[in-house]
């Protein structure tokens, strides 16, 4: 897909098509709605007048026109973005990936994008081309008939008129990286468990890390073993595929010493439940219990690319779970990496054994802050359905960073309490703790107070996104399926991080 930077008029882009953001119930006095609208004979004026058109956002409507004198452009697809008072840098990716599923739906190959927002062009046009990468992204990879050949989207214009055009072109850039590390994400909490294993998610990171400049290395159990990481070994016992440890290093070329991000991620690549065999209706589903896992590998794949001043670590546990003839039981004990001893009551619960042991580990190489991001629990689904992803941690500032750089990124996160109190509720009879609580109490945050029992000195956040992973629903700028959720947040913290250094 080939990007251009366009800094004149809207309808002297040199595009087949463009998409115009329009605002609700916008009157045609603007600049731009009054230009199109005497080009059109008044047709914009009438949209609006009958109500067919009213500018909510996700609304379209397309317009032709015929091409006079230096005015290329054929046809305008009007895209609703809702109010202008709510109207920001998240809705601008919103706004392209609308326009961009439009014109494909509609076999329009060539277009421009004409956002209408008053700020930074480079984080204008970041926006708008991750909108549109984002928003083509589709679930049909194994599919062999389609109905019809998709429209192959050939050229795509940002267009910000009066804009700095070198600034626009850093901006796609770094869109582009963005929007396909968010792809890269998806397309791996897509893919089917049979093919997905462990194994293969360990070998695509490698392929990845090589790619854009990572250092890569893989535990295998034998390592695991050698380290004590007994915990996550006891959710790997009752599978076939072998577990694998995938760890990730970006190092700047400068950086002052002090600080190391640490980005965790749970890799379940199939969850059964093991022994606590979960019902078979919604099983499926547990095929994207990899996607914190490979959130932290579509981080660390924009990290590498966008080059921070801060050394920052990816960690991803990844097994199946799995029952079998040795397969860890309820009432289980095993030993993690940081000498804990866990009484093993469920073995359904266990996200948190593996992270145990991969917190653990990231604190070890150095971490002083620390990540970790899971579809951890069906509890944070009923407190926070698929809105909001659950954030809890040991830090208030931290926590506090992270969710101003959701609110930054457009993506919301809302804050469970930890304490003794709860830290009190996984306190074992025969062992230091157990891996559940009571039952149906606090299970979201039962699950995080665990992981924190595996966290010494570090700055420590957990991100639950079981709820905000996967989307059941398309939406006018993104398909049904995985989200790639926290993605822009965590690399929105990472530059963060890199200014305090």
């Amino acid at each position: 897909m080939k990007t251009k930077a366009f800094t004149g008029k809207f309808n002297e882009i040199d595009a087949d098509s463009v998409a115009i953001a329009v605002f609700k119930d916008e009157k045609i006095k603007d600049g731009v709605l009054e230009a199109l609208d005497k080009q059109t004979d008044g047709l914009v004026s009438s949209i609006f007048q009958s109500g067919e058109f009213t500018g909510e956002e996700g609304e379209t409507t397309l317009l032709r026109v015929k091409s006079e004198g230096k005015k290329k452009v054929r046809r305008f697809l009007l895209v609703g973005v809702g109010e202008k008072s709510e109207y920001n840098l998240p809705s601008v990716e919103i706004f392209a990936g609308t326009a961009a599923r439009s014109f494909r739906k509609l076999k329009i190959s060539d277009f421009a994008l004409f956002p209408r927002f008053e700020g930074d062009e480079l984080e204008v046009a970041s926006n708008a081309i991750q909108g549109v990468i984002t928003g083509l992204f589709e679930l049909d990879k194994y599919k062999t008939a389609k109905n019809g050949e998709e429209t192959r989207i050939n050229s795509v214009t940002v267009a910000i008129e009066g804009a700095n055009k070198k600034r626009i072109e850093e901006g796609i850039e770094r869109g582009k990286v963005i929007g396909e590390s968010i792809n890269f994400t998806r397309e791996l909490a897509n893919e089917p468990p049979n093919i997905l294993t462990p194994t293969e998610m360990a070998k695509r990171a490698e392929v990845m890390a090589k790619a854009v400049g990572l250092k890569c290395e893989i535990l295998d159990k034998e390592d695991m073993q050698r380290l004590g990481m007994g915990s996550f070994l006891s959710v790997a016992a009752g599978s076939h595929e072998p577990p694998k440890m995938i760890i990730l290093k970006y190092e700047p070329k400068k950086s002052k010493k002090g600080e190391m991000l640490a980005f965790v991620g749970k890799g379940i690549t199939f969850d059964t439940g093991g022994i606590s065999l979960k019902p078979a209706e919604g099983m499926e589903a547990m095929k994207y219990d990899m996607t914190g896992g490979g959130t932290v590998l579509g981080i660390m794949r924009a990290i590498a690319l966008l080059k921070p001043s801060v050394p920052v670590l990816g960690v991803v546990a990844a097994t199946e779970n799995m029952p079998g003839g040795k397969a860890t039981r309820p009432s289980d004990v095993v030993k993690a990496m940081n000498g804990k001893t866990i009484e093993i009551l469920n073995t359904d619960a266990e996200g948190r054994l593996i992270l145990a042991d991969a917190v653990a580990y990231a604190e070890k190489q150095g971490a002083t802050h620390i990540v970790d991001i899971a579809t951890l629990t069906g509890a944070v689904i009923i407190a926070l359905g698929n809105i909001n992803t659950g954030i809890m941690g040991n830090d208030q500032d931290f926590i506090d960073q992270i969710i101003q750089c959701g609110k930054e990124t457009g993506e919301k996160f809302w804050q469970l309490p930890i304490g003794k109190e709860y830290s009190k509720m996984i306190k074992s009879d025969i062992a230091d703790i157990k891996n559940i609580g009571p039952a149906r109490k606090a299970g979201t945050i039962i699950g995080a107070v665990f992981i924190q029992e595996f966290v010494d000195k570090a700055k420590w956040a957990h991100l639950d996104i079981a709820g905000t992973a996967w989307a059941d629903e398309p939406s006018p700028h993104r398909s049904k399926g995985p989200t790639g959720v926290a993605i822009k947040t965590l690399i929105k913290l990472t530059e963060k991080f890199q200014n305090r250094n």
